[in-house]
């Protein structure tokens, strides 16, 4: 069906369209972030066509962090005014390099806690509980097993010596 002939749509279908619940389009619309809703005669919603395509980048945004406040910015930056395209873009590339720290972070936080269950699975399947204290052979074997490698802390500085000292596999997992 060609966009400039489809039908506009209810706050049903869009809800159904878009995942975002109806009273979630209500508030988007009360916030400013929804400039595109046309009503009815009776009062009823009518988004047009091309209002999916624009919910989606508001809920983009909003599901990466962008405060309300900048996403009503960049709407109010709309219009197709040329002057505004500077500032638009800026908000976009700010957002941008936001989502490409938090996937970083993110990554990192993967990396532990895949350790972690590498971790696990070593200790269970020599036979042992999570919770057990390791054996100083133990974690060494531990430490030399290529897949853990990196995942085990470093022995201690000071302290017991390392026969008199337990080893809690809870603390394997490294400090960030």
């Amino acid at each position: 069906m060609d966009v400039g002939t489809a039908p506009a749509l209810g706050i049903r279908q869009v809800s159904e369209e878009t995942g975002l619940s109806i009273d979630t389009l209500r508030w988007y619309e009360r916030e400013g972030l929804l400039p595109l809703v046309e009503r009815t005669a009776d009062g009823r919603r009518r988004y047009p066509p091309g209002a999916l395509r624009f919910i989606r980048l508001v809920q983009a945004l909003r599901r990466t962090g962008m405060p309300v406040a900048e996403v009503r910015r960049f709407i109010e930056l709309g219009g197709g005014e040329l002057a505004h395209h500077p500032e638009r873009m800026a908000l976009l590339e700010r957002q941008c390099a936001a989502i490409e720290e938090r996937l970083a972070e993110l990554r990192d936080d993967l990396a532990v806690v895949q350790a972690k269950i590498e971790t696990y699975r070593a200790l269970i399947a020599r036979g042992l509980d999570c919770e057990d204290e390791l054996s100083e052979d133990l974690v060494d074997q531990l430490r030399s097993d290529e897949l853990l490698a990196g995942t085990l802390p470093e022995a201690p500085s000071q302290g017991p010596a390392p026969s008199e000292r337990g080893v809690r596999s809870e603390a394997v997992l490294p400090q960030r």
